[in-house]
């Protein structure tokens, strides 16, 4: 019977053990660090497919969960406060907030690209190279692009944000960053660069125009206030990344944390065949390496 005691003691206390290790493990990947993998080139090469990384989310304010387990579902969330705001050049984890037809993002995916302009600076593009407030934007020490091949200014890209700008992605902008209270003018020939993101925040279609007049639910509007921060992204690879550039604007609420280390790295690309060269796609090089 003691016997019985001792061992059903035992049970509980190690359930107990296993139980406390898994919430703590759940609030950490929640709120202080979580791993992710590198899926696509579009950072090369300053991270590659097939690095693993650890991300920070504590330093701009962890959020709780914002979908259902194994869902696309949204559920109530809260954010705990940041200890500082992203900046130009932070390398950023963020939910993708959905293609530039999108009301909001049909899957739930993150994404990883450079923090490129940020509340209330205005970017531009000329010939590939990048500038931010009329200054130039310095390029990745590790980043890819081809400057003998340019898409010349006029030559429209109807894939680039946003829609009828008769911009293309080499040739970019000028274009303004808005942040939270900030105000911008809304006209006829204006509205295509803040309709949808005017329509997103209220979470509806809201915007229309009839005649010279730019309507929000259905009230004649000469200005719009942002109730959000927004932030301008690019991949480092900048001929081969689907970003800001196409689809807009990533939101604060989207970002989730910076990424700061290199944990592991293995190079899909390299088939293993066996024993004999198991370790052959493992890049020794890029491990613990970190982020810049």
């Amino acid at each position: 019977m003691k016997k019985n005691k001792i061992l059903n003691g035992s049970f509980i206390r190690f359930i107990e053990i296993a139980f406390l290790a898994v919430m703590s493990a759940l609030f950490i990947k929640t709120f202080v660090i979580e791993a992710f993998r590198i899926p696509t080139g579009s950072m090369e090469n300053t991270l590659l497919s097939g690095d693993f990384l650890l991300v920070d989310k504590f330093v701009y304010g962890a959020s709780s969960p914002k979908y259902f387990p194994f869902t696309n579902t949204r559920i109530p969330f809260f954010t705990l406060p940041s200890l500082v705001e992203p900046e130009n050049n932070d390398i950023i984890i963020f939910e993708f907030p959905g293609k530039s037809n999108e009301m909001e993002s049909g899957e739930s995916a993150n994404y990883i690209k450079r923090c490129i302009a940020i509340p209330g600076d205005t970017l531009k593009i000329i010939n590939k190279r990048v500038f931010v407030n009329n200054k130039l934007f310095p390029f990745p020490e590790n980043g890819i692009v081809d400057y003998s091949e340019v898409t010349p200014k006029g030559f429209y890209n109807q894939k680039i944000f946003p829609k009828g700008s008769g911009w293309n992605e080499d040739n970019y902008g000028p274009i303004f960053i808005p942040g939270k209270d900030s105000t911008v003018r809304l006209t006829v020939k204006n509205i295509s660069q803040w309709e949808e993101i005017i329509n997103r925040e209220y979470g509806d279609t809201v915007v229309s125009v009839n005649g010279n007049q730019v309507y929000i639910n259905n009230n004649p509007e000469k200005y719009y206030t942002f109730k959000n921060d927004y932030f301008f992204v690019m991949g480092d690879n900048r001929d081969d990344s689907f970003d800001s550039r196409f689809w807009g604007f990533v939101p604060r609420d989207n970002i989730i944390g910076e990424a700061i280390l290199i944990y592991w790295s293995w190079d899909p690309s390299i088939e293993v065949s066996g024993i004999s060269n198991f370790l052959s796609p493992l890049r020794f090089g890029r491990i613990f390496q970190f982020i810049n």
